[in-house]
């Protein structure tokens, strides 16, 4: 009969301490043996033990500049009032770079200061010293120094070091091999992605594991997903454990029916920790198998990858030889409120941008399932145990995941969601390789208040104003009185019903959204589509109260279409685009503008350059209109 297992709630340092002190007592610290590799394969490879110089670089006296070879005594009293002529053999020898110094010989004279008289003699207008101008034996190696030394990082340059030294190939500490075992009866490989099944999933997370794993130096094995059978579990940990130094269990690792990692890994040796708190990534498991470290991480794609920054690096590192080198942090004020649970450690992705001056943090999608937020993150907030969230404004340290210098050149927009924004990133780079685009869906509504809070340089909107009937403007005006605010104009758009292909209901105008069995994925309030929406229910005196689903909220159009695609709505008020990506059928009620609210300020700042040039570039226009419902004949225009 299975054993239960119940998860721990141990602290982030508790666990830390008692897996390392685990460890320890097996000898699974223990660095793997030595290889020797050529020097062509060893960049950023460990040395295994000090390499000492076999030769000396230069091993001989080398001219260090083309001209004559000679005895530095006699050019003495040489001057340009009285020049000394010398005899060309016997008393100097012509030598280009790098050729050995002639017997006798211990200085040069620079091509450019030899006056040439005929084919047997030179004249010389100043005398040299000594050793000036040639690169003695041994100037920069002498023959068994040190060159490099146990534990070191092998650098471009030290591999020029090395083979200066007269080493072919050196000694290195053989890379840690790290087995990579995805668990789970639904599994299907990514060749197989695109006839993809309902309940099945597509297994992706041994490739961000692995690619982890090789980016810390280590050797990843990727292994064949194993069904949800125990046995089967536990004698691929078995063969794993006996060729590799580390072995990483991929899912299985909470305490349902058919998780079997805990198990399988207490019965091979000794789970040390299950359960840390920590969010996400709760239910990993630290153990010791075979006298190895072997680790049980969650399924969820951004669980795994938190787990395995905090738990299997810092492995990787140290059977390297290696401490773990500490990332980059910058100070960051949060966009908004964020809510942490009180007793977990809990690390949020963020994307980040520097608007007037601030660093701000925007937090990203915290669903462990999500792997577009392990693309988008710039870095990662960490929200103590005892915390119990961040206001809006509040400074928080960010450890970053993404170059400083992406960072420093992101532009950080802000509100409605678009498939132009999403086309514009990659445009924008052509113009100016260094400007990133942050794009943040949180609705038109959230837009402008991250603009009246300084948190972005421009907000995507579309709010149709009930009184006026005009869009944007009124809300501007009205939300963000003291900015100058500039509406770029960049596209007329469709907006109408997603539907199934073939629209089997034959919906067609919004009184059908009260039809029976009907049911609605609606937008996020604050939303543009909302507004749009709820403004012409109003005009037609239809209820809101009426139609099912019209309190389910999706954040952006392909959310709404995915719905659709899925059955879980059979309709939804959204952009031509978006039914056109995922093959669905359209109705078109409306067309509504579409702009970008920007400060003055930051729209004729020299950051927002690569944007105005975007805007005005035909490819980029052509790319939005040939998505499909849009009218980009205006782009760019200031309204």
């Amino acid at each position: 009969m299975r054993r239960k297992y119940y998860l721990e709630d141990r602290s982030l340092e508790d666990a830390r301490a008692r897996f390392a002190a685990a460890l320890e007592r097996a000898g699974g610290l223990a660095l793997p043996p030595p290889e020797r590799v050529p020097l062509a394969e060893a960049r950023g490879r460990v040395t295994a033990a000090p390499v000492y110089a076999a030769i000396s670089a230069p091993h001989y006296h080398a001219a260090a500049m083309d001209g004559i070879a000679v005895r530095a005594a006699l050019t003495e009293g040489a001057t340009e009032a009285a020049p000394r002529r010398l005899a060309l053999g016997p008393e100097a020898v012509w030598v280009d770079t790098g050729d050995p110094m002639p017997a006798g010989a211990d200085a040069v004279i620079m091509a450019e200061h030899v006056q040439p008289i005929n084919e047997a003699t030179v004249e010389i207008a100043a005398a040299v010293a000594p050793w000036q101008h040639v690169r003695p034996l041994g100037e920069d190696i002498v023959a068994t120094e040190l060159v490099l030394p146990e534990g070191h990082a092998l650098r471009p340059a030290d591999l020029g070091a090395l083979a200066a030294a007269g080493h072919a190939a050196v000694e290195v500490r053989r890379r840690p091999r790290v087995a990579i075992i995805p668990t789970g009866t639904e599994l299907v490989p990514v060749e197989a992605a695109q006839g993809v099944r309902a309940g099945e999933i597509v297994e992706f997370n041994s490739l961000i594991l692995a690619g982890l794993v090789e980016e810390w130096g280590g050797a990843a094995a990727r292994l064949p997903p194993v069904p949800d059978r125990r046995e089967l579990l536990r004698a691929a940990v078995e063969a794993a454990l006996a060729e590799h130094e580390v072995v990483v269990v991929n899912a299985g690792s909470s305490a349902g029916s058919e998780d079997y990692t805990a198990a399988v890994l207490a019965e091979l040796g000794e789970v040390v920790v299950h359960g840390v708190a920590i969010r996400p990534g709760h239910p990993v498991i630290l153990a010791v198998a075979a006298g190895k470290p072997t680790l049980g991480l969650p399924g969820y794609p951004v669980s795994a990858a938190l787990t395995a920054e905090l738990f299997l690096r810092p492995l990787v590192y140290r059977l390297q030889g290696l401490a773990a080198p500490a990332r980059p942090q910058v100070t960051a004020v949060m966009s908004r409120k964020l809510l942490s649970p009180l007793g977990e450690d809990e690390f949020v992705r963020v994307a980040l941008g520097r608007v007037d001056g601030r660093l701000v943090a925007t937090p990203l999608t915290r669903g462990a399932g999500v792997v577009m937020s392990l693309v988008r993150a710039d870095g990662l907030a960490h929200i103590p145990r005892f915390s119990e969230g961040l206001h809006a404004g509040e400074e928080v340290r960010v450890e970053l995941v993404r170059d400083p210098s992406e960072v420093e050149g992101t532009l950080v927009a802000i509100g409605s969601h678009d498939l132009a924004l999403d086309l514009l990133g990659g445009h924008m780079r052509r113009h100016a390789p260094h400007t990133r685009l942050s794009s943040a869906n949180v609705g038109s509504l959230g837009g402008l208040m991250a603009l009246r809070r300084g948190d972005a340089h421009l907000a995507g909107t579309h709010l149709l104003d009930e009184a006026t009937g005009a869009y944007n403007r009124p809300f501007v005006e009205r939300l963000l009185p003291g900015e100058e605010i500039v509406l770029v104009h960049l596209a007329y758009r469709d907006q109408g019903f997603i539907l199934p292909p073939g629209n089997p209901r034959g919906l067609g105008e919004l009184r059908d959204l009260l039809a029976p069995g009907v049911r609605l994925a609606n937008r996020q309030k604050g939303s543009g589509t909302r507004v749009l929406l709820d403004y012409h229910l109003k005009l037609q005196g239809l209820d809101p109260a009426a139609i099912a689903g019209y309190e389910r909220e999706e954040f952006t159009h392909m959310a709404v279409a995915a719905a659709i695609m899925s059955g879980a709505a059979d309709v939804g008020l959204g952009i031509l685009a978006a039914a056109r990506a995922l093959g669905l059928a359209f109705v078109p009620l409306f067309q509504e503008r579409y702009d970008l609210a920007v400060p003055r300020r930051h729209w004729e700042s020299e950051r927002l350059a690569p944007l105005r040039q975007t805007l005005a570039d035909p490819d980029y226009r052509a790319a939005v209109a040939a998505l499909g419902g849009y009218d980009v004949s205006r782009m760019g225009e200031e309204l």
